[in-house]
């Protein structure tokens, strides 16, 4: 099984396909979500020629799952050993959900040196909402920034209904099947450090093209958060998905497929 390590020895995963002297994509998944979450958009980017690499940070699919000592500056770190390792440069970056929030981590610490692109999927890049930014988490606000993500992922009541989402809800069990529902104590510090985060310094000053994928029905925020932090990028875009939820990658494939092959493509 491949793996590779970070510099403090806890053991990373990776999957790897498509063509090796293409431009790499990097596949970085969400909250507890497996790189096997990325099942709809391997085959479409081995296809169109490119390396593709599906990556589980340390608490993921396949990689060691430390019991603490896990934060966003972390996830940062895991993003920079996991390049080194693999030697990628001129990479495209997809984060989807906390993954995206990785990948401005990431940045935030190391740079762009090693990266061309980055494509972040249905995360407001600050979630706390305030006067100044109302795109954040559905209710949480200053006056509950302590207590709103103490025992979980709050349901928010926004969003198409689970049960009547059709074959939307077939492809997000079938791509999390074997995922855990219970959160221990240390991806909870995970998650409150999460919501806490501000990333749009970091999305201002990234110079290489991002595209801002949104959710028309996401659960979690308003699709609006695209459109906004798009503004905040020197070379950014954003695309929001119709009839699409949070996992907008997995939900609604094909357009989620074709916008990310044509932002590829303007790349070349």
């Amino acid at each position: 099984m491949p793996a590779i390590h970070a510099d403090d020895g806890v053991r990373l995963h990776y999957e790897e396909s498509g063509d090796a002297a293409g431009r790499p994509v990097v596949l970085l998944a969400g909250f507890k979500a497996a790189a096997t979450s990325w099942r709809h958009q391997v085959p479409a980017l081995e296809r169109a020629g490119y390396r593709v690499l599906s990556v589980d940070l340390r608490g993921h699919g396949a990689a060691e799952r430390p019991a603490a000592g896990v934060d966003m500056a972390r996830r940062g770190l895991d993003i920079r050993d996991a390049l080194a390792a693999l030697d990628v440069t001129g990479a495209v970056l997809v984060g989807g959900s906390m993954g995206a929030s990785s990948i401005w981590s990431y940045l935030g610490q190391e740079g762009s040196e090693r990266v061309a692109a980055v494509v972040s999927v249905d995360q407001t890049p600050k979630m706390l909402n305030t006067a100044g930014w109302p795109y954040g988490f559905y209710g949480y606000t200053e006056q509950n920034v302590d207590t709103y993500f103490a025992a979980g992922i709050p349901q928010t009541g926004h969003g198409t209904p689970m049960l009547r989402r059709g074959m939307r809800l077939v492809r997000l069990l079938q791509a999390m099947k074997g995922g855990e529902r219970e959160l221990t104590p240390g991806e909870l510090t995970l998650l409150n450090d999460h919501a806490r985060a501000d990333w749009r310094p970091v999305i201002a000053a990234t110079k290489v093209p991002v595209l801002f994928v949104a959710g028309a029905e996401s659960e979690f925020w308003p699709s609006a958060h695209a459109a906004a932090s798009a503004a905040l990028a020197p070379r950014g875009s954003s695309a929001v998905i119709v009839r699409d939820g949070h996992a907008a990658n997995i939900e609604q494939p094909t357009a989620f497929n074709a916008g990310l092959l044509g932002f590829l493509a303007q790349l070349r």
